[in-house]
C-alpha cells in the first residue's frame, strides 16, 4: 500500500497518508524514494526536485513558490514554501465545459411548509433582536423543553450579542441574518424577543423576515410585560399547540438544501471527506436541489475555478464582485488577503492559503454555479450556490443555516464539538480522529486510504445525508450542541 497519496499526476508533492519516519522508502502511485526527514500524517513530501522560486503543485495547480531549493524526497512546509497571493486581481470569463453528474433517484421525509420549503426538522425557534434578552430566551427554551418535551422535535433559543449600538451596514447584517433564521423550514414555529430600546427594533425586522407565516410567529418587547417569562411560556404553546400535527411526507432530493462547510482542516481534508462532500453536493445539485458553499477568504487561490463554473457571464461577474470585495475588506483593515491557513491549518500539514483553498474548494464537487448570496440571504435557484461569508466556524455556519440549509455537512481534520440550528453531519478527514472523538464524529471519510472505496464511501455519506434529513439525529444535536454566530464588521456605538 502507498504511504504518501499522489493527488494529480502534474503535483510535486505527495500526502503522508501516516507519519513517515525519516531515510525511510516511501511508495507514492508510481514513484518510489527514500524520505530525507520526518513526515507527519497530512503533510507533503517532495516527489521531484524543486528549484528555489518555482512553483511548487498541487490537486494540479501552484499552491505557492519554493523559497529556497527542495530535494526529492524532503518534507515541504512552512521552512521552504511560501504563498504567491497578493491583493485584488483581474479575472477574465473563460467558462470550462459543465461537468456531467450522476443522477439519483432518492427521497428523503422532510416537514414540507406552506411557502414550499422543506424543513428536516420540526422545532420552535427562540430567536432575540439584542443581546440584552439573551438569558431570558435562554430560560425560556429550558423551561419550554421541559414543559413540551416530545410534542415538538425540540425548543432552542439561538443568542447573539450584538442588535444594539450598531450602525448602518453592520446592523441590517444582524437583522438580515436574523430574519433569513425567522423564515428557516425547519422551525415549525418561531418567538422573537425584543428588549424594546434597542438599535434593532422589532417591528424593522419583522417586515424584513421573507414568507412570514404570521400563524407561526409570536414576537413582544420584554420591557412592554409585565411577566416575560409568562408571556414567553404562554407564547410557546400557542406554537407547539400549531406545530404538533405537522408530520414528515416523502420529499424529493430536489427540496433539499445542504450546507459545505470545513473547520480545523488538516492536510488530509482535501484528499478525504472534503471530496466525499463534492461527491454529495453532486448528487444534490444533478437532482435540482442546492448545496451552499461559503468560506470566501478559503477560496483565495482557488477562485478561478469556481468562476469556470458559472452558469453564465452575469454569475461570473458576482463571483468576481464577491471575490474582490472580501480581499478589499481585508486591505481596508490593513490585513493581508493571506493570512491563512490557522495555526492548527498548518500542523495539520496545509502550508499556504492557496493549498488551503483548492482543499476547500473539493466540497463544492464540478456543479455549476448557478448562483451568488450576498450575507443574509437565501437559495433562490437549484445548483451549486456561492454565500458570502468568512472563514470563522460559528459564522459561516450560521450563514449556511441562514441560506437555507437544512443539513450542514461540515468536514474536519482535527474535530471540533460545535454544532448550529441546522443538524450537522462532522466528517473526519483521517480514521485517527474518528476513533479518538466518536462523540464528535459522524463519518469517518479516512477508510478511503485504508482500502475503502471511494464510490462506497460516497453511497454511505449519501444514506447518513439522506438519514438525517428524514429525522437521524447527529452526534452535536446529542450533545446539544447549538449556536450561532453573527458577523459583525462596523462601528459599535
Amino acid at each position: 500500500m502507498d504511504s504518501a497519496y499522489v493527488i494529480h499526476g502534474d503535483d510535486d508533492v505527495a500526502v503522508a497518508i501516516a507519519p513517515i519516519a525519516a531515510g525511510a522508502r516511501v511508495r507514492a502511485g508510481d514513484v518510489e524514494l527514500r524520505a530525507v526527514q520526518e513526515i507527519p500524517r497530512g503533510h507533503k513530501i517532495a516527489l521531484r526536485a524543486i528549484a528555489a522560486g518555482a512553483p511548487v503543485r498541487k490537486y494540479g495547480f501552484p499552491i505557492g513558490v519554493a523559497t529556497q531549493a527542495i530535494a526529492l524526497g524532503e518534507h515541504v512546509h512552512s521552512h521552504n514554501l511560501a504563498t504567491a497571493l497578493g491583493g485584488v486581481d483581474d479575472y477574465a470569463y473563460t467558462p470550462a465545459p459543465p461537468a456531467t453528474l450522476p443522477r439519483v433517484d432518492a427521497s428523503f421525509r422532510g416537514y414540507r411548509r406552506a411557502n414550499g420549503r422543506v424543513g428536516t426538522r420540526n422545532e420552535i425557534w427562540i430567536l432575540c433582536t439584542v443581546g440584552c434578552v439573551t438569558r431570558t430566551a435562554q430560560r425560556l427554551a429550558r423551561l419550554g423543553a421541559e414543559k413540551l418535551e416530545g410534542r415538538v422535535d425540540g425548543v432552542h433559543a439561538f443568542t447573539h450579542p450584538f442588535g444594539c449600538s450598531q450602525l448602518g451596514d453592520d446592523l441590517g447584517k444582524t437583522r438580515s441574518l436574523l430574519a433569513a433564521l425567522a423564515a428557516h423550514p425547519n422551525a415549525g414555529g418561531v418567538l422573537i424577543l425584543g428588549l424594546g430600546c434597542e438599535n434593532n427594533q422589532l417591528d424593522a425586522l419583522l417586515k424584513e423576515i421573507p414568507d412570514l407565516d404570521r400563524t407561526r410567529l409570536r414576537s413582544f418587547a420584554t420591557q412592554a410585560e409585565d411577566d416575560e417569562l409568562e408571556a414567553g411560556m404562554a407564547a410557546l404553546e400557542e406554537l407547539v399547540a400549531i406545530a404538533e400535527h405537522d408530520t414528515r411526507s416523502d420529499c424529493p432530493l430536489s427540496d433539499l438544501v445542504i450546507g459545505l462547510k470545513c473547520g480545523g482542516s488538516d492536510g488530509l481534508s482535501g484528499v478525504t471527506a472534503n471530496p466525499l462532500v463534492g461527491a454529495i453536493a453532486d448528487r444534490v445539485a444533478a437532482a435540482g436541489g442546492a448545496p451552499v458553499l461559503t468560506e470566501v477568504p478559503e477560496i483565495f487561490g482557488a477562485e478561478r475555478l469556481l468562476m469556470a463554473r458559472s452558469a453564465d457571464a452575469r454569475v461570473f461577474g458576482e463571483i468576481v464582485a464577491l471575490v474582490n470585495d472580501f480581499k478589499s475588506y481585508f486591505i481596508s483593515h490593513g490585513q493581508p488577503v493571506h493570512e491563512n491557513p490557522s495555526p492548527g491549518n498548518k500542523a495539520g500539514g496545509i502550508t499556504t492559503l492557496e493549498e488551503k483553498s483548492l482543499g476547500a474548494v473539493q466540497k463544492g464537487g464540478r456543479s455549476v454555479v448557478t448562483q451568488v448570496l450576498r450575507y443574509g440571504a437565501r437559495t433562490q435557484r437549484a445548483g451549486l450556490a456561492l454565500l458570502e461569508a468568512p472563514g470563522a466556524d460559528g459564522v459561516s455556519s450560521t450563514a449556511l443555516t441562514a441560506a437555507g440549509a437544512t443539513v450542514l455537512l461540515f468536514t474536519t481534520g482535527r474535530g471540533t464539538p460545535m454544532g448550529f440550528p441546522a443538524p450537522t453531519l462532522k466528517i473526519a478527514s483521517n480514521s485517527a480522529l474518528a476513533e479518538k472523538k466518536p462523540h464528535w464524529i459522524d463519518f469517518d471519510a479516512g477508510r478511503v486510504l485504508s482500502g475503502m472505496n471511494f464510490a462506497q464511501a460516497a453511497d454511505e455519506l449519501f444514506q447518513l445525508v439522506l438519514d438525517t434529513a428524514s429525522g437521524a439525529v447527529t452526534r452535536s444535536e446529542r450533545n446539544d450542541e447549538r449556536e450561532i454566530a453573527i458577523w459583525k464588521d462596523g462601528v459599535t456605538l
